[in-house]
């Protein structure tokens, strides 16, 4: 696989949150599974409530903090640049869901993580068919993560 370069930023205190090594180790399975060969750029945000709330706001046209959102560059190809875009984490509420619906803390993080980086590449699940299609994906990765179909 080429080359990624993975930039981290956290906007809230680190106690409980995955490493950087953790979110490159997942976006690399993500890329090895979607096929991903070219070299790749993206950056990870980690949130609050506030700020993932704000986001998919003014983004998304809805009012509340999300698990993960992705940015997707959108650069116009004649500019070869590796950047594929952005994603966005809102840690309190991936806290939430992992205790609601009786997953580990750590296997939601690295199944946002490769479904936000699947995401970036132009996956979607608005279409049922998609769906399908990108979640036999995530479940296949996170497979190789030693991580449960997070869908069962």
């Amino acid at each position: 696989m080429s080359a990624v370069t993975l930039h981290v930023g956290y906007a809230v205190p680190r106690a409980g949150i995955p490493s950087s090594a953790s979110f490159r180790r997942w976006v690399e399975a993500a890329l090895r599974g979607a096929k991903r060969r070219k070299a790749t750029e993206l950056s990870i945000r980690i949130v609050g409530a506030d700020e993932g709330r704000a986001l998919n706001r003014d983004y998304r046209g809805k009012d509340y903090a999300t698990n993960v959102l992705s940015f997707e560059a959108g650069l116009p190809p004649e500019l070869k640049l590796p950047l594929i875009g952005d994603m966005v984490i809102c840690a309190p509420v991936v806290a939430r869901e992992a205790a609601e619906q009786g997953k580990r803390v750590r296997d939601h993080w690295a199944h946002l993580t490769v479904h936000g980086t699947l995401h970036l590449l132009g996956y979607d699940h608005i279409v049922a068919t998609e769906a399908e299609a990108m979640e036999a994906l995530e479940t296949r990765i996170l497979a190789g993560l030693g991580i449960a179909d997070p869908y069962a």
